[in-house]
């Protein structure tokens, strides 16, 4: 019989809780060695049980923390009988559990029990997204990539240290495979270290309370997180709802691919239908099942009270059904890298405008989609190329000029918010520290006036940066995303945000509209490359807002006074020759 435990003590295990996975965070950002994470912030931290129960999670980048609780079942699946003290643990396949190849997760068990009459209870979790993870091209984005194999290293279920000894051949083996080894094992070193500082704060929270309480709290505070969220959806008018999102492209010449979301709405239960989304396509924008159900609980997370812990019991009012062979939950084997972003945006998009007319208090309109570059090259400057012919070897991955966040029916969106996937748990790292690091020059990081969609309360303004690339050979760049043609979906009359707008400036050459989707970008020394975002949605009728509000936005320079080249199409400003790429999209 579980044991019954008061409401005060459940409250401290929640909040511990929290502080534990917290911590680990704070661990992780401290010791990292790759500005993606250091800087830009992209890890989550996590406690699972052995049968893969999400129990609590640090608010980092949402679509990590839906799908963990696969990778959980599916470690403790496979070492069962094999799992001990001082062993650490990992995966990153999206097929057993992982989002996609770069976001690299690392177990550690949490036991309760000496060694030799002790027990797995717990997994400490750690889940990153590496700077590279191998496969046909450098930063782990692939866009000409047809299957998942040249995307990366595939790790299912894997011992790294066994009773605390690493395993040096399985080390040795995974670093080989990627492009800068000593960043991956500095980074794969914060992850285990993360992981263990939850194994101890875990164990000093059991030592405190006794495993029959905590226990107890656990199942007390998983069963409230289910009240809280059920209580919510019970206002909402019951029905049978539609919501449609689309993606520019493919990458393969096919445009607007299409998720399609039927939500059923029956007293506290969703019933959330993907089935007649795009059939699966031969490109990295299809999702994993446990990528494509974790977009569909972090929508649900977004329409429900934000104090609300996020664990297993949130989630327990979602049933989801989809097609096996759509681009939302496609065969094994295809590629997937994108499906963080694109389709899982757009899942989070189609469910969202689905249920906008049975809660519209409660529905934000569309973040800016993810369009990224990777860039691959060699830095000349003297104090940081060492013995390293033509200079030290980099890939940096651009995360400035983040795209702007949606409105909702608390106020205006966040300006450069970021995406609606990791709803600003992602950051930009320092201009002057990247500078330091990497052989580039920031002429200018700033807001994007107008690019925010019109409303009642209008959407976050994107980004403008102007940068120059200062290598003394030629870099590469990959380029991965939507939102080219699709900006931020405004909601309830709310207008769309403007689309995004890249533009490489190459010598003597025509301006070129950088495409969402190629590899094999030549970027050139000197150089300069002019990256707009695309702004949040707004929300709710234009003609409501308040005038002053839009007055302020005048003089604070989200908007201008006139309609301007902000508003002109990307095919208006650059055409899309002189290119030496590969790929299409966008």
């Amino acid at each position: 019989m579980q044991n019954r435990v008061d409401p005060v003590t459940v409250s401290v295990v929640q909040h511990r809780l929290l502080a534990i996975v917290e911590e680990m965070g704070e661990a992780m950002l401290r010791t990292a060695y790759s500005q993606i994470l250091n800087s830009s912030r992209d890890f989550s931290t996590a406690i699972c049980d052995l049968d893969g129960r999400l129990i609590a999670q640090a608010e980092h980048v949402p679509i990590h923390v839906g799908a963990l609780p696969f990778a959980a079942r599916a470690m403790t699946e496979f070492f069962k009988g094999d799992i001990h003290q001082g062993d650490v643990f990992l995966l990153n396949d999206p097929y057993h559990g992982g989002n996609h190849l770069p976001d690299l997760t690392a177990f550690v068990p949490v036991f309760e029990g000496a060694e030799e009459d002790g027990r797995p209870r717990f997994w400490s979790i750690n889940r990153a997204h590496q700077s590279d993870i191998g496969g046909a091209t450098h930063g782990a984005y692939n866009a000409a990539a047809t299957d998942i194999w040249q995307e990366g290293i595939r790790i299912t279920p894997l011992k790294l240290y066994d009773r605390g000894e690493l395993r040096r051949d399985v080390m040795q083996m995974i670093a080989t495979n990627v492009r800068h080894p000593r960043d991956f094992r500095g980074d794969l070193a914060a992850m285990i270290g993360s992981a263990h500082v939850g194994e101890r704060r875990f164990l000093a929270l059991a030592g405190e309370f006794g495993w029959a309480t905590t226990d107890a709290a656990i199942e007390a505070v998983l069963d409230g997180a289910e009240r809280q969220t059920r209580a919510v959806i019970a206002e909402w008018r019951d029905g049978v709802y539609h919501g449609e999102a689309l993606l520019d492209d493919d990458g393969r010449g096919n445009d607007d691919i299409h998720i399609r979301a039927t939500v059923t709405k029956t007293g506290s239960d969703l019933k959330i239908d993907l089935t007649d989304s795009h059939p699966e396509v031969a490109s990295f924008i299809n999702s994993s099942y446990p990528n494509m159900y974790s977009s569909v609980v972090v929508a649900l997370s977004y329409l429900i009270d934000p104090h609300t812990p996020k664990n297993d019991g949130t989630f327990r009012p979602v049933e989801v059904i989809a097609k096996p062979g759509t681009v939302v939950w496609a065969n094994p084997g295809a590629p997937v890298t994108l499906a963080t972003n694109h389709c899982g945006q757009e899942i989070i998009e189609a469910i969202i405008k689905a249920l906008a007319p049975a809660c519209p208090e409660r529905a934000m309109a569309g973040w800016g989609r993810r369009f990224r570059i990777a860039i691959q090259g060699k830095d000349p400057r003297a104090d940081v190329r060492g013995d390293v012919p033509g200079g030290k070897p980099f890939i940096w991955h651009f995360f400035q000029a983040r795209p702007g966040g949606g409105a909702s029916v608390a106020g205006d969106g966040w300006p450069g918010g970021g995406e609606w996937q990791a709803a600003g748990g992602i950051k930009f790292g320092s201009l002057e520290v990247t500078e330091v690091r990497f052989p580039l020059f920031f002429k200018s990081h700033e807001f994007r006036p107008g690019s925010g969609g019109a409303g009642q309360y209008r959407g976050g303004p994107g980004g403008i940066v102007e940068m120059v690339v200062e290598t003394a050979e030629p870099a590469i760049g990959n380029a991965a995303g939507d939102g080219v043609r699709h900006g931020a979906c405004g909601i309830l009359g709310g207008a769309d945000g403007l689309p995004h707008r890249y533009i490489l400036y190459s010598g003597n050459q025509a301006p070129r509209a950088i495409k969402t989707k190629e590899v094999g970008l030549v970027i050139r020394p000197g150089d300069r490359l002019v990256l707009e975002s695309g702004g949040g949605g707004g929300w709710g009728d234009p003609s409501q807002r308040d005038p002053t509000a839009t007055a302020r936005d005048v003089e604070n320079g989200f908007m201008t006074r006139t309609d301007g080249a902000a508003d002109k199409p990307l095919s208006r400003i650059a055409g899309e020759g002189g290119t030496h790429a590969e790929g299409v999209g966008g």
